[in-house]
């Protein structure tokens, strides 16, 4: 997955800065939507500049010299350009949507993007990110399609009313001009200081919707530790205390507001008392009685609405756009990583897909000889502590183990107990919290996705089947394996007839129409076929009867390299080299004699679950 060149580093930016990167997208990459927009609204500010002018004409020469006919002409031409006006207008909202609906989709999936490259970085840490992420992609998403819809339409409309109602003022009554153009100017200039001011509380509204968000998520998903633990009170507290710190934002965000258009507002009427004190000198100066109630139409007819809907608009809309499209920036970024450019560590059943048609290039791993390299499938876990948080019990702590390349290694316990999370440790996916994970003999902190690649393959309790042709399912760690290999494979792990009812390796396979079973059995010859010679089965034989099961351990146990397979089932542990026997409190190693001669609690898995170590982990 590519790094996006959108957004510019967030920490870098202000949010002025983020929106303007929002609207120059929508501008540079929607050009003949915004042509064809500006074109038709151009041609919707026609009634702003005939509107002052037919009304002095429709009384000069109309109404005060007793020609009612002639009025009525003039103001017919007002009401052909209103019509002209307002059908062009309604043109507009087509082409906005070629601008923003295009926008929207491209701000979707550079966040998605941003979202994926954290969740491969977190690397099985538990956070609230999928919580914060729906707050951006169901409001921040929205607001900032809404509000540059907005400033696109709402400013393109008020600067073309603008330009025209100076201009026809200009034309009309030049003395009056300034009464107009000064107190505007002010007014705007004001409305643009209090900006940062409510920009930061428009920021803070932001933060505490995703905080409250977050916080609600974080209660429900650990809803029963909450009732066990007796901490309902603390965590009503703290739900409480987000729900009004986000009352707090949101009113402070209102009374500035509530300044800023009356601070606008001023800018409308303030003009027209102006004009309405200077009138009879205007008169006297020479302007006509016409030319006076043009230049008042200009501004209560045209002036006045374009403002108001200017501050209405883009008062709150342009700082939400603002302050969305600076948090949808960092979102979009993925985090900094010491990880050089191979792509993330993790993938489906282990590797990352960038890294599939690689992983058999050269002698020595893709990234030439840094250093050493794993050279066989041998694990070596010294002091391993890995816990779910800073105030969790860990799951295990200070475990050492050895495995030899070509041992077997069954890992059981009870459920919940972390089998899976040691799995992911050793496959090198999730850094423990201390102690050193050594692959091949070589430490797994610093490879490379591809390097990881080469060393160890894991396949999840859910395999994961490709929508593709079959043989592109089976190569997908092994691009380039001849087809005699890809058929070895096969029938090594008894896939002939699975093979054989879909259609042969070049069937296009359907995920959906597929067993849960039958999934396994691809995965398992994928990771059969691949070069690691590290194996890690989590529970990766669950849905396959016993006899499958036992095939499936025979072909693995010929085929070079290490296997470590966790089960729920006590024939794998019975059969394995040793086993590692995980019951929350410690860990021991021994095989299978061993362990129900020295632990009763492994002893009471194996006799007290008829047969099963346990259900799920």
């Amino acid at each position: 997955m590519k790094t996006l060149p959108w957004p510019p580093t967030p920490s870098r930016r202000r949010p002025a800065r983020a929106a303007t990167e929002v609207l120059r997208s929508a501008f540079t990459e929607s050009r003949p939507a915004i042509l064809r927009l500006l074109a038709w609204t151009l041609l919707s500010a026609l009634p702003a500049l005939v509107s002052g002018k037919a009304m002095a004409l429709a009384v000069d020469r109309g109404f005060l010299e007793h020609r009612p006919g002639q009025a009525m002409c003039w103001l017919a031409v007002f009401a052909t350009a209103a019509l002209i006006g307002a059908s062009a207008t309604r043109q507009t909202y087509p082409q906005l949507a070629h601008v923003v609906e295009p926008m929207r989709d491209r701000l979707v999936r550079r966040l998605v993007s941003g979202l994926l490259h954290r969740a491969v970085a977190a690397r099985g840490r538990p956070d609230a990110s999928a919580a914060t992420a729906v707050a951006q992609l169901t409001r921040q998403v929205e607001a900032v399609r809404d509000a540059t819809a907005g400033q696109l339409l709402i400013v393109s409309h008020f600067a073309l009313t603008a330009v025209a109602v100076l201009g026809g003022t200009a034309m009309l009554a030049p003395a009056a001009t300034p009464l107009i153009a000064v107190p505007l100017l002010l007014a705007l200039t004001g409305f643009a200081a209090t900006t940062p001011v409510t920009m930061r509380r428009q920021r803070e509204a932001f933060a505490a919707d995703e905080d409250l968000a977050r916080l609600c998520a974080e209660a429900l998903t650990a809803l029963r530790d909450i009732v066990t633990c007796g901490a309902r009170r603390p965590t009503e507290q703290d739900l409480l205390a987000a729900v009004a710190a986000g009352v707090r934002a949101n009113r402070a965000l209102a009374v500035t507001a509530a300044v800023r258009r009356l601070l606008v507002a001023l800018g409308a009427h303030l003009p027209l008392l102006l004009v309405v004190l200077a009138a009879p000198a205007l008169v006297r100066r020479g302007l006509t009685p016409g030319e006076v109630m043009g230049v008042l139409a200009y501004l209560t007819g045209t002036l006045e609405p374009a403002l108001r809907l200017l501050v209405q608009g883009v008062g709150s809309s342009w700082l939400r756009l603002a302050v969305a499209a600076e948090r949808l920036a960092a979102a979009s970024q993925p985090p900094p990583t010491s990880v050089d450019a191979d792509g993330p560590r993790t993938g489906v059943d282990g590797v990352d897909s960038a890294d599939g048609a690689d992983i058999m290039d050269g002698e020595h791993g893709v990234d030439g000889n840094r250093g050493h390299r794993p050279v066989d499938g041998s694990v070596r876990l010294r002091g391993i502590s890995y816990s779910y948080g800073a105030a969790a019990d860990p799951v295990f702590d200070a475990l050492d183990l050895t495995l030899h390349d070509g041992e077997h290694l069954a890992v059981v316990g009870p459920s919940g107990v972390g089998k899976s999370t040691l799995a992911d440790v050793l496959a090198g996916d999730v850094p423990p919290d201390r102690g050193n994970v050594v692959l091949g003999g070589a430490a797994a902190g610093p490879l490379t996705a591809r390097e990881l690649a080469r060393v160890r393959v894991l396949l999840p309790q859910d395999a994961y089947v490709f929508a593709c042709e079959l043989q592109e399912n089976l190569r997908w760690l092994c691009p380039r394996a001849p087809e005699r290999d890809v058929m070895s494979a096969v029938r090594a792990l008894g896939a002939g007839p699975l093979v054989e009812r879909l259609g042969g390796l070049e069937a296009t396979v359907d995920p959906a129409a597929l067993s849960a079973g039958e999934r396994q059995i691809i995965a398992l010859v994928r990771a059969h076929l691949s070069p690691a010679r590290l194996v890690i089965l989590d529970e990766a034989t669950r849905h396959l009867d016993a006899q499958a099961e036992l095939h499936v351990e025979e072909a693995f146990r010929t085929r070079p390299g290490t296997v470590v397979t966790i089960t729920h089932r006590p024939g794998p542990a019975r059969r394995a080299d040793r086993v590692l026997f995980l019951d929350g409190d410690r860990a021991l190693v021994g095989t299978h004699s061993e362990l129900l001669a020295t632990a009763p609690g492994y002893r009471a898995l194996v006799g007290g679950h008829g047969g099963d170590l346990d259900s799920t982990d």
